[in-house]
């Protein structure tokens, strides 16, 4: 892999080191045979997934497709995938006919679900996040799936005691999180009953420079806004991390389920976060409310051992983050609500 460096110039700079395959997906490319299907292809990760997947594909030698599926809103995400070697469907995943159309392939990432806007339409939440993965898995029974989940399904955690883990019972807070626990639990049913290879990764948070928990702290800070304190620790994990972990994970899909969290190693500070970026910035920083003693976070330890640590740390974030929007380039223009303690999104 290249160098990282000390900032990120633009968007095709940015989406270039999202994309860049680690050595170890490489060697994870050269373990699993056969073509992978992206489904879910169209959301804030599922570009650079799978253009990470095409080039360690590449460098790992040998045919293979990637196809991203989604439903494609935005014409221009599509061009964008075909111009670096990805094929793409267009599918409505809740359509379970459509879903039954689809071309079969060994290796499958999972992507789609449904969270922000699940408050007051509760009901499609809970049938993207677990009538989908139903007709998923009846079609996709022989593949490998790695199947995104997200450490909502905890619950809140002590600060200080090195976050949840893979074994703890969950307790999700809200419709949204018991939602992706009913999805996990479909997977499962499939995986017991079907033999069905999975990989569940409880992803929390991930961040890039035009979305993340870092970019909403920015946003307020540039618009003179108090900062809640109420959810005071976070973790995140450089997008291109979880990507790398996500087609790790490709080798590591059994029966039953491997279940993974994919986490950064800091409990990071929400305050102490704001003020290195407020300081980077030259913006001051205010504050409402206190920490509370626990928050949403995940113990990484198990992802990293298997699926190989995170390259970039949060300092780096911080100041790549401050310098992005310092200098006003784009942003996706939706807020995490990392804030939200009981679980309404």
């Amino acid at each position: 892999m290249s160098a990282l460096p000390a900032a990120i110039a633009d968007e095709i700079h940015l989406d270039a080191l999202l994309s860049e395959p680690t050595e170890r997906v490489v060697k994870a490319m050269a373990r699993v045979d056969g073509d992978i299907i992206v489904l879910g292809v169209g959301g804030k990760m599922g570009p650079t997934l799978a253009r990470m997947a095409r080039r360690a594909a590449d460098l790992a030698g040998g045919p293979r497709r990637v196809i991203g599926v989604s439903r494609f809103t935005t014409s221009s995400k599509e061009a964008a995938l075909h111009a670096h070697g990805v094929e793409t469907i267009r599918c409505d995943l809740l359509d379970e006919a459509a879903v039954g159309r689809l071309p079969t392939a060994p290796n499958v990432i999972f992507m789609a679900g449904r969270k922000f806007g699940s408050t007051g339409a509760e009901s499609l939440t809970w049938a993207m996040n677990c009538l989908v993965p139903s007709a998923v898995c009846r079609h996709f029974e022989a593949s490998r799936i790695v199947a995104f989940s997200t450490g909502n399904v905890y619950g809140l955690t002590g600060v200080g005691a090195g976050g949840s883990r893979e074994t703890d019972l969950p307790q999700p807070v809200g419709e949204y999180a018991m939602s992706c626990l009913g999805r996990e639990r479909v997977f499962e049913h499939f995986s017991q009953t079907r033999g069905t290879r999975v990989a569940i990764l409880r992803l929390n948070y991930a961040v890039e420079m035009r979305y993340g928990i870092l970019v909403d702290l920015v946003q307020h800070l540039l618009a003179g806004e108090t900062v809640d304190l109420a959810m005071g620790y976070v973790n995140v994990i450089w997008q291109a991390d979880a990507n790398a972990m996500a087609l790790c994970a490709l080798a590591h899909a059994a029966s039953p389920p491997l279940v993974v969290n994919v986490a950064g190693p800091e409990e990071l500070s929400v305050r102490q976060a704001a003020e290195a970026l407020a300081r980077a910035l030259g913006r001051p920083v205010t504050f409402t409310g206190v920490e509370s003693p626990d928050a949403l976070l995940s113990n990484g330890a198990l992802g990293w051992s298997l699926l190989g640590p995170p390259r970039v740390d949060v300092a780096r974030l911080i100041d790549w983050t401050a310098d992005w929007l310092a200098h006003g380039r784009a942003t996706s223009g939706k807020p995490t609500h990392f804030e939200s303690r009981a679980g309404r999104f």
